[in-house]
């Protein structure tokens, strides 16, 4: 059986960055990282905005040059699934049948789309965005002549494809099942300046809609119906409707599972020397009072990979690490930072009309987290609120005028 001293499933971010992390800590021992694509590791954000707007090469997507990975001593085995996992003997079973050892192993593997559960949802033109598979068979049915589309979930994923698509010149049509967009990460001014902006750049918008089913003909989309009876005439679906975690083997080797994989401070799972990060790692984050989630985001990833490498270095250090996000839509950058579920208030600062705004989050008169749309200085500033759980006078939050650092 081949053996490698440490196994890295997943060669996304937080794959990457668990191997460049073990090296730069010193790790002399063998690594091998499996990934379900062809590619090496490439960045997945610009998938759903630089590289659909064609704006940006996949050859600048690489986290790092290909050539590195082999110069790190860090064998790729791609287009590779993992099967199974066997605790006891200490092994992963791949999908050609053979076996692979290690010594201890990350799993990395972030989620897959989550699909809708309605008849049609398997015809030709309906897509997620998450692979470069994915979004190169977009752009081949954009090309073909595609003009319409119906992007279901009014998630980041979501409205940064509907952002991108209307300036390629389609008609694009966005549908999501709550009362507002980004629902179930930001409070209601954010939703609503996200919402006006996609009408007025000429988005059909709407909310509490859900879908009944999408119909074809010859096997390929013609159109979503709606659960009114009305039919949204398209070529092209787009699902951004979250991710399930991808963990099946580990569940069957008998891991704690809830929503996603339960870790500890230190990335390990209830298997012994497995551990777990990213999207698909559910954990008590401080930032949550200690509420066990998933955080779906760059940052989580790299910042789990490094803590595990500590761990699997005898030095561990427990996972504290500050969220944060960005989503670019037209020419709108949001950043946040902090975590904004559970707030009881919030204070406006600027003006959306403007286009430069913050939304700051209390809870119990401490801020909690920031949403900055076009302000810089005021996410840069905010952070430290955030950290030091600040309880700044409301008037002062809201004046434009106060530096936030002078409130921290």
């Amino acid at each position: 059986m081949e053996q490698a001293d440490v196994v890295i499933v997943g060669a996304g971010h937080g794959g990457a960055q668990a191997a460049l992390a073990l090296r730069q800590q010193g790790f002399e021992g063998s690594i091998v990282m499996i990934g379900r694509e062809p590619e090496p590791p490439y960045e997945r954000p610009p998938l759903s905005k630089e590289y659909l707007a064609r704006e940006k090469p996949f050859e600048r997507l690489y986290i790092r040059p290909p050539q590195l990975w082999a110069d790190k001593q860090v064998t790729l085995r791609l287009a590779t699934s993992v099967t199974a996992i066997d605790p006891a003997a200490k092994a992963v079973v791949l999908d050609d049948g053979s076996t692979l050892g290690y010594g201890s192993l990350i799993w990395a593997t972030g989620g897959d789309p989550r699909r809708l559960a309605c008849e049609g949802a398997q015809l030709i033109g309906t897509h997620a965005v998450r692979t470069r598979a994915d979004v190169d068979q977009l752009i081949r049915e954009i090309d073909a002549g595609a003009k319409r589309v119906v992007v279901v979930g009014g998630g980041y994923i979501g409205l940064e494809a509907a952002a991108v698509l209307t300036k390629l010149g389609l008609s694009v049509t966005l549908l999501e099942a709550l009362p507002r967009v980004l629902a179930r990460v930001a409070g209601e001014e954010l939703s609503a300046f996200y919402e006006a902006e996609h009408r007025a750049q000429g988005v059909d918008l709407r909310t509490e809609v859900t879908v009944e089913c999408i119909e074809g003909a010859d096997g390929k989309v013609s159109g979503v119906r709606l659960a009114d009876g009305q039919v949204l005439p398209c070529e092209i679906v787009i699902v951004g409707i979250g991710i399930v975690p991808a963990i099946g083997p580990l569940i069957e080797a008998g891991a704690a599972v809830g929503n996603g994989v339960d870790v500890d401070e230190f990335c390990r799972t209830s298997l012994p020397d497995v551990f777990a990060i990213g999207d698909c790692a559910a954990h008590a984050n401080g930032f949550a009072e200690g509420a066990v989630i998933r955080l779906e985001s760059v940052q989580n990833a790299n910042d789990m990979a490094t803590t595990a490498a500590r761990a699997i270095m005898g030095e561990p250090q427990p996972y504290k690490a500050t969220p944060w996000f960005w989503s670019n839509q037209y020419d709108l950058r949001l950043q946040t930072v902090g975590l904004s579920t559970g707030h009881d208030a919030t204070v406006l600062r600027g003006d959306p009309a403007a286009r430069s705004f913050a939304v700051v989050y209390l809870k119990g008169g401490r801020v909690i987290a920031l949403d900055c749309v076009n302000a810089v200085k005021d996410y840069a500033q905010g952070r430290k609120l955030v950290e030091n759980r600040s309880a700044p006078d409301v008037a002062q939050l809201a004046d434009t005028g106060v530096a936030l650092k002078e409130l921290a």
